[in-house]
């Protein structure tokens, strides 16, 4: 009984973690943009919701059909699963790029997460820091 009950306190805290994240927006690292979360089909998603620079469109988008469409709106973290109280096995997509990441997502504190894009290894990537907007 004792294990059943420390099974189900574990699965209540990794979906109150989830609701966390997809409470209110968060910066990305530059300050340029607001990002928000949300859960479907037990996956975690992040789109764009607001700009500095207002309507900028996907230029470098490796599909010439997606340039001209705005990246407000645009779902640029896709995929993720639970692992514990962080998320792993999702994908990030860097518009100034037009390339697409394997990534993850961890916590650095109360309203900061790291979201780490990498090729192949984690070794080989880039951090970038999400700060919740206040």
């Amino acid at each position: 009984m004792k294990k059943y009950l420390f099974f189900f306190c574990v699965l209540m805290a990794i979906q109150v973690r989830a609701q966390e994240i997809t409470q209110g927006q968060w910066w990305n690292e530059e300050k340029e943009g607001k990002i928000q979360f949300y859960e479907q089909g037990g996956k975690l998603y992040g789109k764009v919701v607001w700009l500095k620079d207002g309507d900028v469109k996907d230029k470098n988008n490796p599909d010439p059909k997606l340039r001209d469409k705005s990246l407000v709106g645009l779902t640029f973290l896709k995929g993720f699963t639970a692992d514990g109280q962080d998320w792993k096995g999702g994908q990030i997509y860097d518009p100034k790029s037009g390339k697409t990441y394997s990534a993850t997502i961890k916590w650095a504190g109360k309203n900061t997460l790291n979201v780490r894009g990498y090729i192949g290894v984690s070794l080989v990537g880039r951090t970038t820091r999400f700060t919740r907007v206040e």
